[in-house]
């Protein structure tokens, strides 16, 4: 097993038990589907793109992390190429395959860039134009699930362990599939 590049979590195991176990939501939660029967680490791998930006006569470099499992989540934005404070080396099985080569992965991080950029005013934008180049190598993000249930029946949450927010549809497809997989 290779050991894998993780960006270090802002959010401890404790921490995201806690998380999973306070609060109206999560007691709502216990009623429907069952009490918190166990927490695990989950890690995507994310293909890291250095993006030039040039609008208005200006050049503007930033780092972006697309997820290489499905090309669906968020992206994931850097000033600069993560060090080696903020990553963490580690191995394990639970992590999402890599599906996304980085030709493809070019093309959906340039589109996603021109659509936060859109967002943000289009107005703003003038002789416009951006180009992506894949940076070698990949990092993992760390997510917090937690598996809820009664006997046979599970149901689970996912906690971005970095962001520390709870994640929706994407994130818990994206696991779904990989323990689809794996079983």
């Amino acid at each position: 097993m290779t050991s894998l590049r993780i960006l270090k979590p802002n959010v401890t195991r404790e921490e995201a038990i806690e998380q999973f176990s306070r609060g109206a939501i999560s007691h709502m939660r216990a009623g429907l589907y069952g009490p918190l029967r166990s927490v695990a680490d989950f890690f995507v791998p994310f293909k890291l793109f250095q993006v030039e930006i040039f609008n208005n006569g200006r050049k503007k470099l930033r780092i972006f992390g697309l997820d290489a499992a499905s090309g669906l989540l968020d992206l994931y934005g850097f000033d600069q190429m993560p060090g080696d404070h903020e990553v963490i080396y580690r191995e394990s099985r639970n992590r999402a395959p890599i599906i996304v080569n980085d030709e493809i992965g070019k093309s959906l991080v340039a589109t996603k860039v021109q659509r936060l950029l859109f967002t943000t005013g289009f107005f703003r934008l003038w002789n416009f134009r951006l180009s992506a180049e894949a940076i070698p190598g990949e990092i993992y993000v760390p997510y917090w699930v937690g598996f809820r249930g009664r006997r046979a029946a599970a149901r689970f949450v996912v906690m971005d362990a970095v962001r520390r927010r709870m994640e929706g549809g994407k994130v818990r497809e994206l696991l779904r599939d990989w323990l689809a997989s794996t079983s």
